[in-house]
């Protein structure tokens, strides 16, 4: 895919702090948004756990509020629309990260959702979601992986698991329900990349969900 950065050498970590087209950290949306969730923390770690919750549940998941739009992925466009898919919510956490200093870069993954409803199967013929988006934040001189895509209100209702995160150790999506059956298996890892290619996402979703 060309995008994948398996080590981020010391000198190359200031463009995981640059604000992007879509990473806008600079605007006026994100950094009255950072100030007002890390308002009492202090340290990197505290910082990005409080942003993570933030997204995961402020930021109401919907998959089908999937957009051809480019301004719609804005992290400041999410935040005023406050619905998303994983990707623009991952884009979102990590224009936060960004924001307050740690670096940040969007992850993907081919995932298998045993636990996708009839009408979106419908729609999409699989249970296959590629590209699925998810944040990593450097903190502690590692990458953390954190998944903010399914918010606590939805997984209550849906039975499932809701994903924790608490800066130190991976925050991912898990396999099993809270009754124990197959959630979600990670089937490909398409790497990192430093902002969202989203013209490169939109032509695999035109091939691979024609009914979308």
């Amino acid at each position: 895919m060309g995008r994948v950065c398996m080590t981020t050498p010391a000198n190359d970590m200031e463009r995981y702090l640059q604000p992007t087209y879509f990473l806008d950290s600079d605007t006026v949306a994100v950094k009255d948004l950072v100030a007002t969730i890390t308002v009492h923390k202090t340290t990197d770690v505290d910082k990005a756990v409080a942003l993570f919750y933030w997204v995961r549940d402020e930021i109401r998941y919907d998959v089908y509020s999937l957009s051809e739009n480019p301004a719609d992925y804005k992290a400041s466009a999410v935040i005023e629309k406050r619905i998303g898919w994983c990707v623009p919510k991952a884009v979102l956490l990590a224009a936060l990260a960004r924001a307050v200093g740690v670096p940040s870069r969007l992850h993907f993954a081919d995932i298998r959702n045993h636990q996708i409803g009839e009408k979106l199967l419908d729609v999409m013929q699989t249970n296959l979601f590629f590209y699925h988006g998810y944040t990593e934040m450097y903190l502690k001189d590692t990458w953390v992986k954190a998944t903010p895509a399914f918010n606590a209100e939805l997984c209550h209702k849906m039975g499932h698991k809701t994903v924790a995160f608490d800066g130190l150790s991976h925050g991912m999506l898990p396999a099993t329900t809270l009754n124990n059956e197959k959630h979600v298996e990670y089937v490909k890892d398409r790497g990192t990349a430093p902002d969202l290619p989203l013209e490169e996402i939109m032509d695999y979703f035109k091939k691979v969900y024609p009914s979308m």
